[in-house]
């Protein structure tokens, strides 16, 4: 699944695309990619509006429009965009098609069917049942170390799955859970309320460095939406300090990185610096 990082670059590619086209015509193709609309109304309310901006928060998309509505996107497990002319085929599994005033097609695609869509009043954007839980933006002010405390606070959680509650702390994944994890020497396995105030400033500092470093360096993915075939290509880059790499020698102290499944999920961590 997405996370964070990916999701900007996401965002990026598409304002690079699309910003201030104007939507002749759109065609919701899989009814469960947009549960809470008829196909008809989705066509409808989104036929000649123009995207005004495009952004994202946590990892839902938020494509702005010029009718005071915003589309909502979340990628989930195998969402993504292709931008294709009139005369490049639908690729397989594409479940909406935008029709743009410069006789181009922005199409979604989804293998797994798990990607949702929604269209919001903007001025409910906030409250709206797909952001209003959500935590602060991890890269923002108010994601501060005194609300990392806080969230912690009287928690018997394991420090991981805090991380990995949205509600909680907003975009990590599994991936740079991991990665902060070691990057702040906390153990996966912790009790959050027992973190010690400089564990934790420790790991709000990984949290953002993490992030940083992913959407600096194009995280896990180049996106390519024009390329005809499929928007998302690995990067040939490794640079997980942690994160798949299960028997390797820890970057920091030598010892070997251990996987374990921790709540259905793979954990990777040093047992020597994340103790």
């Amino acid at each position: 699944m997405p996370e964070l990082p990916e999701v900007e670059h996401v965002v990026r590619a598409l304002q690079t695309a699309v910003l201030n086209q104007r939507i002749t015509a759109a065609e919701l193709r899989l009814k469960r990619t947009a549960p809470g609309i008829s196909k008809s109304r989705f066509n409808k309310r989104l036929s000649g509006a123009r995207i005004r901006t495009i952004g994202r928060r946590g990892k839902h998309i938020l494509i702005n429009l010029d009718t005071n509505e915003t589309l909502v996107v979340h990628l989930r497990m195998t969402g993504k965009f292709v931008y294709l002319n009139n005369e490049q085929p639908l690729l397989p599994y594409s479940h909406a098609v935008f029709y743009l005033e410069n006789d181009r097609r922005l199409v979604y695609c989804d293998m797994r069917q798990f990607g949702r869509m929604n269209i919001i009043a903007s001025h409910r954007l906030l409250k709206s049942k797909e952001l209003r839980a959500l935590a602060p933006e991890p890269l923002s002010e108010e994601f501060s170390t005194d609300y990392l405390r806080r969230t912690f606070a009287g928690s018997r959680r394991e420090v991981k799955q805090i991380l990995l509650d949205q509600t909680k702390v907003l975009g990590l994944g599994n991936i740079y859970a991991a990665e902060a994890l070691f990057m702040a020497g906390v153990s996966p396995f912790a009790v959050a309320q027992s973190l010690s105030r400089r564990r934790l400033v420790r790991l709000h500092k990984a949290i953002r460095q993490v992030l940083d470093e992913a959407i600096e360096s194009g995280s896990t993915l180049r996106i390519d939406l024009g390329d005809g075939h499929s928007s998302y290509f690995g990067t040939a880059e490794r640079f997980w300090r942690v994160y798949e790499r299960e028997d390797e020698a820890c970057l920091k102290c030598g010892a070997r990185i251990r996987r374990v499944v921790q709540a259905g999920r793979s954990t990777y961590y040093c047992p020597r610096c994340q103790r």
